[in-house]
């Protein structure tokens, strides 16, 4: 009889080693991440090609051509440029609240497989777009790929992974988002130099490449243990653990998989569930983080890179090459948070990453602010300048790459008990889009508007989180997933919405129904 390790304040710790086969497994399954970053990368390169823009967004093309001197702030205003690239998060936020419901009935697997195929479909549509209508078409099934898979990597990856390692193997997720953006970065710096102008048509068809790695992935990957154990397959499920933990002891983990399991059976509606007060931490992490992540400015910075370091007045190709370099800085910093995160916890970072993106927002809006004023024509820009604006831009996307970045998709993931794990990762994920599409939406306008004090309207958001998280995030490293209630408990503001009787000592889970008093499952 395997009895788990009971590790310091009634933390279990289950037998387990990093064993090949599931390092393998999470990174082909983190690969999901790459037709995300991709397609970040992508889209704000091609909008900044004059070829493109002419073909699709005359008006913007003209605005261009004419206001090359005067205010730069407000060249690429236009609301269809905009829907262009946003169109793709609406579709994202309505896929991830459908994934959720194949995800919990069919596997995590199969989302992975809708993800992939209908990505290939959007990538082929706007590879051979002729009108506009074909690009919003193809963007949409974009959206709808990005949505299956980012409900169902996350989990897949935190399901996956021994506890201790957890951290460094969801973060996966987000390095190969980062690692699509600079791919798609260093392709549109070549593409653009194509003669005759049709190199959008590469930067965009080729986004079928990381759909067929996600599609074939899925097919081939195992299915999580949780997963095969909330469908009804004991057997499997304890065969497949005992080959991902690489022990034969699995009995313990196993156990508190099934209990687990069998309290979320009974869990009729997962959505209407998530009301319940026990659920009011996860409800608001699911809420604030992704919320915030938004609201770092990140996205702002990555999509528009390109346009952005165009207004700042580098010609076209050096503006995709600044592009280039920012990628490398994001997958290096992301590096840096795989290695860290279950050394120095998540709080940390989050709290470092704030302060670093701080700072670099005030200087690089009191830089912009110097040069452009608020008439938005800079005259002449010294090189030295440019170089000041791009180095302070990477130290932010560092400070960004390490924490708000792969920590906000690890940590909603890894907080949900399996009950609710599908419907509130979903949530997660929409409220994600929902911001980020309407800070795409709404970011060229307030260029135009706001001037410089873009920068200082995001740094003001980086203080709230900053303080959000120093007061109201629990650290998480470390703890087995199905263990997480413990950290409510003992947090000095949510202990107060969770019961004892909501996440009983040592783990055996009782649910409490319709006020009956907790029952043993």
């Amino acid at each position: 009889m395997a009895v788990g390790i009971a590790v310091g304040d009634n933390k279990k710790a289950y037998p387990g080693n990093l064993t090949p086969f599931v390092t393998v497994t999470c990174i082909v399954a983190a690969m999901g991440g790459l037709i995300f970053g991709y397609d970040i990368g992508i889209s704000g390169g091609v909008t900044a090609m004059p070829s493109f823009l002419k073909k699709f967004f005359p008006s913007v093309y003209r605005k261009q051509q004419e206001d090359s001197v005067s205010n730069q702030y407000c060249q690429y205003d236009s609301q269809t440029l905009t829907m262009f690239t946003s169109s793709l998060y609406l579709a994202a936020l309505l896929a991830s609240l459908v994934a959720s419901t194949i995800t919990r009935k069919f596997g995590r697997k199969l989302s992975m497989l809708f993800g992939g195929v209908l990505f290939c479909a959007g990538a082929i549509i706007n590879g051979a777009a002729k009108a506009v209508w074909m690009l919003i078409l193809g963007r949409i099934l974009l959206g709808f790929g990005i949505g299956f898979a980012n409900q169902s990597v996350p989990l897949y990856l935190s399901e996956m992974a021994p506890y201790k390692f957890r951290g460094a193997l969801n973060i996966g997720f987000q390095l190969s988002i980062t690692v699509g953006i600079l791919v798609a970065n260093v392709l549109n710096y070549f593409f653009a130099k194509i003669h005759g102008g049709w190199g959008w048509r590469l930067s965009l068809g080729g986004a079928m490449v990381p759909a067929l790695i996600i599609t074939v992935g899925s097919l081939v990957l195992p299915d999580t243990p949780n997963s095969m154990i909330e469908r009804g397959q004991h057997d499997e499920a304890r065969e497949k653990l005992r080959r991902i933990r690489g022990v034969d002891d699995v009995d313990e983990e196993f156990r508190d998989l099934v209990a687990a399991s069998e309290a979320s059976i009974k869990v009729e509606h997962p959505w209407r569930n998530l009301l319940q007060r026990k659920y009011r931490p996860h409800m608001t992490m699911a809420v604030m983080i992704p919320f915030f992540q938004q609201l770092t400015g990140i996205n702002v910075i990555m999509f528009y890179a390109p346009v952005l370091f165009n207004t700042i007045g580098f010609g076209s190709n050096a503006s995709l090459m600044s592009a280039v370099i920012t990628g490398v800085v994001n997958v290096v910093a992301t590096m840096v948070s795989i290695y860290g995160v279950d050394k120095w916890g998540r709080r940390f970072l989050f709290l470092e990453g704030g302060f670093q993106m701080l700072i670099c927002q005030a200087v690089v809006a009191a830089c912009i602010g110097a040069k452009f004023g608020i008439d938005g024509n800079p005259g002449e820009l010294p090189k030295w300048y440019a170089i000041v604006v791009v180095l302070f831009i990477c130290i932010y996307v560092a400070g960004f790459a390490w924490s708000w970045g792969p920590l906000g998709w690890l940590v909603p993931s890894e907080i949900f008990p399996l009950e609710i794990r599908s419907a509130a990762q979903s949530i997660n994920v929409s409220v994600n889009m929902l911001f980020t599409f309407i800070v795409a939406q709404i970011f060229l306008t307030m260029l135009c508007h706001l001037k410089f004090g873009l920068f200082l309207f995001f740094a003001f958001f980086v203080v709230l989180m900053s303080i959000f998280v120093y007061y109201f995030l629990p650290e998480t490293k470390g703890i087995p997933i199905e263990e997480m209630g413990q950290v409510w408990k003992t947090h000095w503001f949510w202990s107060r919405f969770v019961a004892d009787e909501d996440y009983p000592i040592g783990g055996s889970y009782e649910m409490t129904k319709g006020g009956q008093g907790p029952k043993n499952v």
